[in-house]
């Protein structure tokens, strides 16, 4: 199976780009290698691939944008993304992760790390191409729920008391960001970096932006102070999603 994997590989730097081919090659994957996020999406466009390793600082299109472009082709969302990077922060990690990477590795890393990574990720994406056609409807497990909130993100839908929400690209990126880190306080300024795509350093220009998204959102939810999905106000430090209360 090894043989048949195509591993696409994106770093700008191209002697971690040499040293990632000659390993995965020496364990019989196929390796594609780009420098730039718009060359990666161009060979994403021709060549079948099943695996996708990107670094997150890239010139033009960063790693984040990269991720977010690929889940919005319905032909490309199942694969899996990997970022190998130099960002080792707790909050870029969660960012990463926030976004819909599958796994985030940082530099510098382990040849057995990052082999176990791939050969994992390489089985599930293969496991799943087995159990469901080319072109198909979204598969429960990729579907997010949280209370009566249901999210599609392959299909950019999302239903709330089974009823379908009208949400702009923003406030979908805001609500699926917030239900993939349900019950963890984020700050106003990780939440821009997602819907606006801007890493500010003024806190309180980070509020202004994300403050009508949270209005608005909440608005269209409609859901009661408390209840499982509501977004609250911690003052001083930022928004969070309520979760579900265990049993």
């Amino acid at each position: 199976m090894k043989s048949m994997a195509a591993i696409l590989v994106i770093d700008d730097q191209i002697e971690h780009l040499q040293a990632v081919q000659m390993l995965l090659e020496a364990e019989g994957y196929r390796v594609t290698l780009c420098t730039s996020a718009s060359e990666a999406l161009t060979i994403l466009e021709t060549e079948p691939i099943n695996l996708i390793l990107a670094d997150v600082a890239m010139p033009q299109m960063n790693g984040y944008q990269l991720l977010e472009t690929i889940r919005r082709r319905v032909e490309w969302t199942g694969i899996p993304l990997v970022y190998l990077t130099g960002r080792a922060l707790d909050s870029d990690i969660r960012f990463g992760k926030a976004l819909g990477a599958d796994d985030y590795l940082t530099k510098p890393i382990q040849p057995e790390d990052l082999l176990a990574v791939v050969e994992g990720k390489l089985r599930r994406y293969a496991q799943l191409l087995q159990q469901t056609p080319a072109v198909q409807p979204t598969s429960v497990e990729q579907l997010l729920q949280l209370g009566p909130l249901l999210i599609d993100p392959e299909r950019h839908r999302a239903w709330i008391h089974e009823e379908e929400l009208m949400l702009s690209a923003r406030e979908f990126t805001l609500l699926t960001c917030l239900v993939r880190q349900a019950g963890r306080v984020m700050s106003a300024r990780e939440l821009v970096r997602i819907t606006h795509k801007l890493d500010l350093d003024d806190t309180d220009e980070a509020r202004e932006l994300v403050r009508p998204l949270v209005r608005t959102l909440r608005q269209k939810l409609n859901l009661s102070p408390g209840q499982p999905g509501s977004i609250e106000t911690v003052r001083g430090l930022g928004y969070r999603m309520l979760e579900v209360p265990p049993l």
